[in-house]
């Protein structure tokens, strides 16, 4: 649309005032062959106009005359509408989203066929009817607008523009049947089916298994339209479960050639090279502590008394830093895919497996570049000092849980022949980890003991059964390790004023600890201490219940009022472990949530 005109003298004073008020009119020009008013100055004027306005009108009151003006006005007022910064009325009048009373947020679907809208403000949630559902999917940004309340006394919300489509592919069941096709998704929270028109079968069967590209997304009157791009296989093939979740979700399970490129240049084995500048602990027997099934070996440890009384415990953890450098293409796949996905048999790695299985798995008798922590822990288990360091070490044996507590707490005799030299390491460990764990009861820390299961698989990978797993102290020995790890790390963000992540817990809310209250006098139960209880006021209430036929469920109803635990770089504490500052140097491994060589002053 071209409006052809010829300023007059009016308009031209017009049109040299508008660039001195746009405080951005040469940040455009340097930027543009032809600059228009900047998105700042946009966003201003229709802020001060107060009512949505036309391009044509917008062309007219802003004075551009030239054609490049205005193509370049109407490609700015899309990016804009694509941005979620204006919204294009029925009308074709844009305007501000605010002054629209318009709410932006994200689709969450139900499998009841309703859903809600969860809003960018966190102002509570928006009830979407089912006929409001036909033309979005899950985790579609929208606009919508307050049409009224539900007979539940909710705030219902009618969509007025769907900003931006986030489902472009999707996993479901092909059925063909009467002459037409249609696509079933396996998504509970996608109730309506996708269209397959003719010739974008893709050679799919009836009842198969099939991936699917989104062609036409839905709207209220028309279905979506898809054509398929593979083939799965049969609805209830073994390991199907899997195949549809990693393609229900999303995760990457091919490398860039970029990223293959960088880890081709990386050497199998770790060489004397590598190891300038780093503590050599090789003679250190530390060993691996993980379960039967565990596949790579994030961490060691290794302990030994001091003469005082007390022990030194050293947890080292994989130098991947050494490997994925800032701004690579190693570091930019492994932030896209965030961590590592387990599955049954199968996982998808965050790091290629020459790395993750490999140079940053701790594999027996073989040299690895290590982050180390070395603690000084006195006899009464207070850290005394501690330091970071880039070392080598090699771990002496690769153990299990079951392994270590039979050799140490079981006396298991063959076990203590067959583990002779590390037995005093062993027990040494054992015995600073008796130590911690009673000073952190006295400390108050809350340690709820919830069950643990593992699935076990039968023929053709279907579940046959499911079994409870029981934890001994050897488990509970590596959490503590991990602990002190953690402890130190903070503390040693904090003493040098460094920027980092906190795992911070927050205590529980009034709102969250009135109903607890109320749930645990119904049980003829009271929470121990003032009105803002401390984390020792939980830990005295579990003590209390072990014996009770109700624990578990009386344990998950403490659990579930309390705040949820996150990252921040702010420190506020944590409140579940009783700590003032607490990060993760290891892997999150702690109950319920796995530099330079210098000591540090704990």
């Amino acid at each position: 649309m071209y409006i052809g005109f010829c300023l007059n003298n009016e308009q031209r004073m017009v049109k040299k005032l508008i660039k001195k008020k746009d405080v951005y009119a040469t940040r455009e020009a340097q930027k543009y062959e032809h600059p228009i008013v900047s998105r700042e100055y946009i966003l201003e004027f229709l802020k001060e106009r107060g009512r949505p306005i036309s391009q044509r009108q917008l062309i007219i009151e802003l004075a551009l005359e030239t054609e490049e003006e205005q193509e370049a006005l109407r490609r700015r007022l899309l990016a804009m509408v694509r941005d979620g910064q204006l919204l294009l009325n029925r009308r074709g009048a844009y305007g501000l989203i605010e002054e629209m009373e318009l709410i932006k947020g994200y689709v969450v679907g139900h499998k009841d066929g309703f859903g809600f809208v969860v809003p960018e403000d966190n102002m509570g949630d928006l009830f979407l009817n089912a006929r409001q559902m036909r033309s979005v999917f899950p985790d579609d940004e929208v606009l919508v607008r307050v049409s009224g309340m539900d007979s539940r006394g909710r705030r219902e919300g009618a969509i007025v523009e769907v900003v931006t489509r986030n489902t472009h592919s999707l996993v479901g069941r092909y059925i063909a049947e009467q002459g037409a096709a249609f696509i079933e998704p396996s998504n509970q929270r996608i109730t309506q089916t996708i269209l397959i028109p003719p010739g974008a079968e893709g050679g799919a069967l009836h009842g198969q298994m099939a991936v699917i590209e989104i062609t036409e997304q839905p709207t209220l009157h028309t279905r979506a339209l898809g054509r398929v791009i593979e083939v799965l296989g049969d609805h209830m093939a073994p390991g199907m479960e899997i195949d549809v979740a990693i393609r229900n979700h999303e995760l990457p399970t091919e490398w860039p050639d970029s990223v293959l490129r960088e880890v081709g240049q990386f050497s199998p084995h770790v060489t004397e090279d590598m190891f300038k500048g780093r503590l050599d602990l090789r003679a250190k027997p530390f060993v691996t502590i993980d379960g039967e099934d565990a596949k790579d070996f994030d961490d060691a440890v290794y302990c030994e008394p001091s003469a005082n009384g007390g022990w030194t415990l050293y947890v080292a953890i994989a130098d991947v830093g050494h490997y994925v450098r800032p701004h690579s293409a190693l570091d930019k796949e492994a932030l896209n895919r965030g961590n590592s996905v387990y599955f049954p048999g199968r996982v998808i790695p965050m790091l290629p497996e020459v790395l993750s299985n490999e140079l940053c798995s701790l594999k027996p008798n073989v040299n690895r570049l290590t982050l180390v922590c070395e603690m000084k822990i006195s006899a009464t288990g207070k850290i005394t000092n501690y330091r970071f360091a880039e070392a080598v070490i090699k771990s002496h044996a690769r153990l299990t849980y079951n392994e270590v507590y039979a050799t140490v707490e079981q006396n298991d005799k063959a076990l203590q022949k067959k583990h002779e030299a590390l037995l005093p390491h062993l027990k040494a460990l054992f015995a600073v980890y008796r130590t911690l764990l009673a000073l952190r009861q006295k400390r108050g820390a809350i340690d709820f003991e919830l069950p643990e299961t593992k699935i076990i698989f039968g023929e053709g990978r279907k579940i046959e059964r499911i079994v409870a797993l029981t934890r001994n102290d050897a488990h509970k020995l590596i959490e503590e390790c991990m602990l002190c790890a953690n402890i130190c790390a903070a503390r040693f963000l904090l003493k040098n004023d460094a920027q980092g992540l906190y795992r911070i817990h927050e205590g529980p809310s009034l709102e969250k600890l009135t109903d607890l209250r109320k749930f645990l006098n119904e049980l003829g139960l009271k929470l121990p201490g003032k009105e803002i209880p401390v984390p020792n006021d939980y830990a005295k209430l579990l003590k209390t219940i072990q014996d009770r036929p109700d624990v578990q469920l009386i344990q998950t109803i403490l659990l579930r009022s309390l705040s949820q635990a996150i990252y921040s770089p702010e420190n506020k504490g944590h409140f579940g472990l009783a700590f003032d500052a607490y990060t993760h140097f290891t892997s999150p491994s702690a109950p319920n949530t796995k530099p330079k060589d210098m000591f540090k002053s704990a």
